[in-house]
């Protein structure tokens, strides 16, 4: 073999390896990638399949936590369509009706979801991007570019129903 030979033989050889540990991370990871959906996209346009693991997002709809013990029950919703999701755990501090949220977990049968993991925003300027442009789409966004009558008439609705 000449040396310039053995050069390409070399150059051949760690190609051949790096492209096989590129797709061996890749192999791995993707059970660990999570896609994320909103209520409407699951139950309307059946991105996600049942047993699937997804990330859901949307605002916690207003009167509908339900706690026993630790095991906590709520709706989420992205104002057309809404799911239910079951978590077990402590909650964050922040959690409550009418924020952002985002739960990860598993898509049960019926579109219920068994999350093992609850995000909710941590200050007034926060919500996940995902969240925020699936509200701009539904035009119920409270930040930049919100539509006031919109907003406006969702915050009524909620103190309507939170005096009740």
């Amino acid at each position: 073999m000449t040396r310039k030979q053995k050069r390409l033989a070399f150059i051949g050889g760690i190609g051949v390896v790096l492209m096989a540990a590129v797709l061996l991370v890749m192999f791995a990871l993707k059970d660990e990638i999570v896609f994320f959906y909103t209520p409407s996209d699951i139950l309307t346009d059946g991105k996600a399949a049942p047993g699937q693991r997804i990330r859901l997002g949307g605002l916690i709809e207003n009167g509908s936590i339900r706690r026993d013990g630790q095991n906590v029950t709520f709706v989420v919703t992205d104002t057309d369509r809404e799911m239910t999701v079951s978590y077990t755990g402590i909650l964050p501090d922040l959690f409550r009706e009418g924020q952002g949220v985002v739960a990860e977990g598993v898509l049960g049968p019926g579109g219920a979801m068994a999350a093992d993991t609850v995000l909710a925003k941590h200050d007034e300027n926060y919500i996940p991007k995902e969240v925020a442009e699936a509200l701009k789409e539904k035009g119920v966004w409270e930040g930049e570019g919100a539509e006031p009558d919109k907003v406006e008439a969702l915050r009524a609705k909620a103190g309507q129903e939170a005096a009740q």
